[in-house]
């Protein structure tokens, strides 16, 4: 299938002797150098086209033809490879849908590559605690885990999720709301089957299969009537850019439910970004709102954030990504909302006490721009995490290493 208007072909050969030799020598080339430094070579290898190796080293990154001492051996269609150069492509998407294969060495390093390859190809900078020291409009420091309500200025508001890249809002939906959405919570939790393609599965360390989202909240009035719940729209007009509700996974609407010691599967997920299967070029802005209908905290589980992180590069697969990071917690209630970017990044850790009796459950919906799309035609880039009939959602390594 070819590109969509407005990304041309790329020459893998010519690019690389090119442009990206080019950028390598310059002050892309430098950061990309900076951010690879602690990783191990990646040879990406395209069709019958060719292989280029990247190979960090004391002065940058090496550019060498062939896969020949690469510590990792990446395969991928050269599709697939133009539209991660065009930023419509990501690591993990391609490998949960079988378009990169590891050959040898890990597929963790292809994601960790992920950093310094879109410093490179993209001219993002990799993520630095320094991006979380952001300023108000009179200069002074911005409090990254400054609670809002629904009356607060929405000025203040909107320069808050520009510069952090997500806003807490305390109290929008009151109790009896809460009760009406937790009942159809409930019902779904009930009616989800493995395999159904509609529902995330997970196991526990006994090998129990456990529901972890439910993405048809739809056929239920009260979860579908957010999408045109007015202190929602008012929230994602802070957004700009004339969002409007995509229906995305499932139907739409979806409902999360945390779960204590998963083993198997994405109950918890890892520092990330939503446009990390793909489609960042043609998507973003995109906005994701979280109701929740349970408290959340590090407990019963939380979402945090990493504040102005949005406009960098990360992925959690990097060693040098994880350890002590700057992230926003917030104790949530039921009725409370958060509201984020899609590139920002945030996580979904697991519960740290495993004897509650019960766990953080939210609905989730999401906005982006009226003319988004998926780049290949297809519906919602979550779709390849579906690849077992048990309805089990793994991690991309375990998906697609191949010998």
């Amino acid at each position: 299938m070819s590109l969509p208007a407005g990304f041309p072909p790329i020459d893998f050969r010519n690019y690389h002797a090119g442009q990206i030799s080019a950028w390598l020598a310059g002050d892309r080339g430098r950061v990309a150098g900076q951010a690879a430094a602690h990783l191990g070579s990646l040879a990406l290898r395209v069709d019958d086209v060719g292989a280029f190796t990247y190979r960090p080293g004391a002065g940058g990154i090496a550019l060498a033809a062939g896969a020949e001492g690469a510590d990792t051996l990446v395969d991928l269609d050269l599709e697939g490879w133009q539209g991660f150069v065009h930023d419509l492509e990501a690591p993990a998407g391609l490998l949960y849908a079988g378009r990169a294969r590891c050959r040898y060495g890990n597929a963790a390093d292809f994601m960790a590559w992920e950093t310094p390859l879109r410093a490179l190809y993209h001219d993002r900078r990799p993520y630095h605690p320094d991006c979380s020291r952001l300023t108000r409009p009179d200069g002074g420091r911005l409090d990254s885990e400054r609670v809002f309500t629904l009356s607060d200025d929405r000025d203040a508001m909107r320069h808050f999720l520009s510069a952090a890249g997500y806003l807490f809002v305390r109290g929008v939906f009151d109790a009896a709301e809460v009760a009406a959405l937790m009942a159809e919570a409930g019902a779904l939790r009930g009616e989800a089957r493995q395999g159904d393609k509609l529902s995330w599965w997970g196991k526990n360390a006994s090998g129990d299969a456990v529901l972890c989202r439910a993405t048809r909240g739809c056929t239920k009035p009260h979860l579908a009537a957010l999408r045109e719940d007015g202190r929602l729209l008012a929230l994602k007009d802070l957004a700009g850019a004339g969002l409007v509700f995509r229906r995305g996974e499932g139907d739409g609407v979806a409902v999360i439910y945390k779960q204590p010691g998963v083993a198997e599967g994405l109950g918890d997920l890892p520092w990330h970004r939503d446009c990390g299967l793909g489609g960042h070029a043609v998507a973003c802005p995109t906005a994701i709102v979280s109701v929740y209908l349970t408290e959340a905290t590090p407990a019963s589980g939380e979402l945090v954030f990493l504040p102005g992180s949005r406009h960098t590069a990360f992925n959690a697969h990097d060693p040098q990504c994880r350890g002590d990071l700057p992230a926003a917690h917030f104790h949530a209630l039921p009725g409370d909302v958060t509201f984020h970017y899609g590139d920002t990044v945030h996580a979904a850790p697991p519960p740290s006490d495993s004897g509650r009796a019960s766990y953080r459950i939210s609905a989730i919906l999401g906005y982006a721009r009226p003319d988004a799309r998926h780049h290949r035609g297809e519906g919602s880039y979550n779709d390849v995490l579906h690849q077992r009939d048990d309805g089990r959602v793994d991690s991309p390594v375990s998906v697609a290493t191949y010998r």
